[in-house]
């Protein structure tokens, strides 16, 4: 993908890339050395402790804030579960400052002249979009639809195929001016192909909020009466809207243009066009959790090659 990326040899200045006394970057209160190359991310802290009751070993945990990270092993690899709390602003943090832990020298303040990608994996729930993916099944997103606008404020390459999804969803819409323009983010190809294996795969609609950001009336009417119908009525060159969420149109743009792999499977809790909910939502998650780690133990998951 072509991104564009900042690389320069001057020191970032304190009040842009915050340290702590002891060495630990600013929010995620976390050292280079304590994290994998392969890194789980959830929303829910008390996700963490889920996944990682699973690895053969726990080596490190730390807390900071809502972000709660476990770095361990299963077999011979290094895996790291880490929560981001809700939402792409948090999501903005946990990349940015992922990237600076394998990227910058945190004492020199320089970028290091030989950039190093990660494995993102993001587990999360979700709700269904399409009458035909069911309650309790698994979702893998080839790209997120980013509704948030964080992506709007970085410089960045979207690739062709990012664009015309855009160009055919905002006439598809007819999307509102007044709202952030949409964009689209693709997944990591190589981490797709392992991690979403037996799953449906779709395009995930990332909001910035729960209620009205998704179509969801309380007290408050939304502004677009009808975006689920929208949405779930989209279709380009096969490529459909599956499901609902609010982190991974981020999590891909941040991903691609940083130089990581990034892939989000989901536990569909909720299908918003049939008004079902899950009756057991945990149970559904620990599934697939157990299905995403025995991919990653019995899968060789390549940080160094390009998709």
């Amino acid at each position: 993908m072509n991104r564009k990326t900042i690389y320069h040899n001057n020191p970032i200045e304190p009040s842009e890339l915050i340290v702590t006394k002891e060495g630990a970057i600013y929010h995620l209160n976390l050292k280079p050395h304590e994290i994998a190359d392969t890194i789980l991310i959830v929303g829910d802290q008390n996700r963490v402790k889920r996944i990682s009751r699973h690895f053969d070993e726990i080596n490190f945990k730390i807390e900071n804030r809502e972000f709660v990270t476990h770095t361990g092993r299963i077999g011979n690899k290094s895996i790291t579960a880490m929560s981001t709390g809700i939402g792409c602003d948090n999501i903005d943090i946990v990349i940015n400052e992922l990237d600076a832990l394998v990227n910058i020298d945190l004492n020199t303040k320089k970028i290091k002249e030989k950039v190093k990608s990660l494995n993102i994996i993001r587990l999360g729930t979700s709700g269904s979009l399409q009458p035909e993916i069911p309650v309790d099944s698994f979702v893998a997103s080839a790209f997120g639809l980013g509704f948030d606008g964080l992506l709007n404020f970085y410089s960045t390459d979207f690739t062709q195929e990012e664009l015309e999804l855009k160009k055919a969803f905002t006439a598809h819409t007819s999307w509102s001016s007044s709202l952030n323009p949409p964009y689209f983010s693709q997944s990591s190809q190589s981490l797709l192909n392992i991690i979403g294996a037996g799953m449906t795969l779709g395009i995930t609609a990332t909001a910035h909020g729960f209620y009205g950001p998704q179509g969801r009336a309380l007290r408050l009417q939304p502004k677009i009466i009808n975006l689920n119908e929208k949405l779930r009525t989209f279709n380009h060159e096969g490529l459909f809207i599956s499901n609902f969420e609010m982190e991974t149109s981020a999590l891909y743009g941040l991903s691609a243009t940083l130089g990581h792999k990034a892939c989000t499977a989901c536990a569909i809790i909720a299908n918003r066009f049939k008004k079902e909910y899950s009756k057991d939502y945990k149970a559904t998650v620990d599934q697939l959790i157990v299905d995403v780690l025995g991919k990653i133990a019995s899968t060789q998951i390549d940080v160094d090659k390009n998709d």
